[in-house]
């Protein structure tokens, strides 16, 4: 049972033991900018907005080899791509074919056997000719043994008659019949020179049932079948071809073009031109003048002009559309003078913001909106004379909503 007197010590108030405190005003002076600043991150996190998909391209100089101005365009034409060497392969007689060995787009050498035709006239004919042959080198075997065997009847003749032992006839005889020899071995000669001439003919007679290549090319048409009958003349009625193929040699290729005769003065053979092909609008092939055909279409008051690739590619084929520029003399620059590089790039990467000219350019994955100085546009480039540098790559068809320093993400 617990005591009175230890019953009034808990009631004893303890004044050493203070009550806890509030927190003062100095705690929450940290707490709320670091609440505000991670809210504010929240807000930034939640609402921004993705990084732009772009496509670019970039920004290449004007010459590259010089790195100064450019040639330009003074005189703009249509044309097509041709073949100065093409030939349709045909056969040098009438015959059935009976085998084609070549099909379109083949590489094909010179000599190369292309068909062959039926042979078999041709084959007995070579035939009889070796058999000719053969003959007539018998009978020079055998005029040759007649003629030795007159000559020692001859010899031993002589002989006696020296010595008066047969009659002059006799001896007369003997040489009348060793010059007859003579003679005949002469024939028998002549005729193995014609029989193996004969021999020789037939021999081209079957060499004419087999086509050739004339020169290395492309065939870009097979015209015959096996079956079918080849001549190298039409023979009418639509049942007779007159060509195997054809084969194009493709170094030969150039381009024709028809110059208004208002313009010709422009051109001159050896000047250099800028060709693209309808086929591939982005690709330009370096081309130079080869000559002016001296006259005039007077239904058409054109001249036309022969162009050379002075590049070889197998994507250049016959009968392409084509367009060439012919270009003008380098302009020069005047010596100390500072040399500053223009450039060109693709004309949907060149837009309008305010009312200035303007190309947006990807660096470290944002846009950057530069004012630039932009010239004429030609085969889908435009010239870009300040505000861009080469290497550079520039935004294609910026959409309207970009600004800069927005983020970009570039897609290939």
């Amino acid at each position: 049972m617990t005591a009175p007197s230890d019953l009034i010590s808990q009631l004893r108030i303890d004044r050493e033991r203070q009550p806890a405190s509030p927190p003062s005003g100095r705690h929450w002076r940290w707490i709320a900018p670091t609440v505000l600043v991670l809210a504010a991150l929240a807000l930034f996190l939640f609402t921004r907005e993705p990084a732009r998909e772009v496509r670019v391209a970039t920004a290449e100089l004007l010459s590259a080899e010089s790195g100064g101005p450019a040639a330009t365009s003074v005189l703009d034409a249509s044309g097509y791509v041709t073949a100065r060497r093409i030939a349709t392969v045909s056969s040098k007689i009438t015959g059935k074919v009976v085998e084609v060995l070549i099909e379109e787009g083949q590489v094909v050498r010179e000599g190369e056997v292309v068909a062959r035709l039926e042979a078999t006239d041709a084959l007995a004919q070579r035939e009889l000719s070796a058999a000719q042959l053969a003959a007539a080198r018998s009978e020079v075997a055998r005029a040759e043994a007649q003629l030795r065997l007159a000559e020692q009847t001859l010899a031993r003749t002589s002989e006696l008659a020296g010595r008066q032992l047969v009659a002059q006839s006799a001896l007369d005889q003997a040489r009348a019949e060793r010059d007859a020899l003579a003679a005949q071995l002469e024939a028998a000669r002549r005729n193995v020179q014609v029989a193996s001439e004969a021999l020789d003919l037939a021999e081209i007679g079957v060499d004419n049932t087999i086509v050739r290549a004339p020169f290395d090319g492309v065939v870009t048409v097979k015209a015959a079948q096996p079956g079918e009958m080849i001549s190298p003349i039409s023979a009418g009625g639509g049942f007779t071809r007159t060509g195997i193929g054809t084969i194009v040699d493709m170094d030969s290729l150039e381009i024709q073009v028809d110059v208004n005769e208002a313009s010709i003065g422009r051109v001159r053979a050896g000047q250099k031109v800028e060709a693209v092909l309808n086929a591939y609008p982005d690709w330009k092939v370096p081309a130079e003048v080869i000559a002016i055909v001296p006259t005039a279409d007077r239904s058409k008051a054109t001249v036309k002009v022969r162009i050379a690739f002075l590049e070889r590619d197998p994507r250049i084929v016959p009968d392409m559309g084509v367009r060439v520029s012919f270009l003008g003399e380098t302009p020069a620059v005047a010596d100390g003078a500072p040399v500053v590089p223009g450039v060109t790039v693709p004309a949907e990467a060149v837009t309008s913001r305010d009312g200035r000219t303007v190309a947006f350019v990807v660096k470290d994955g944002r846009a950057q909106l530069r004012q630039i100085e932009s010239g004429e546009a030609r085969d889908g480039r435009r010239r870009v004379g300040r505000g861009l540098a080469a290497g550079e790559r520039v935004v294609l068809s910026p959409p309207a909503e970009l600004a800069d320093g927005d983020a970009v993400t570039v897609i290939e």
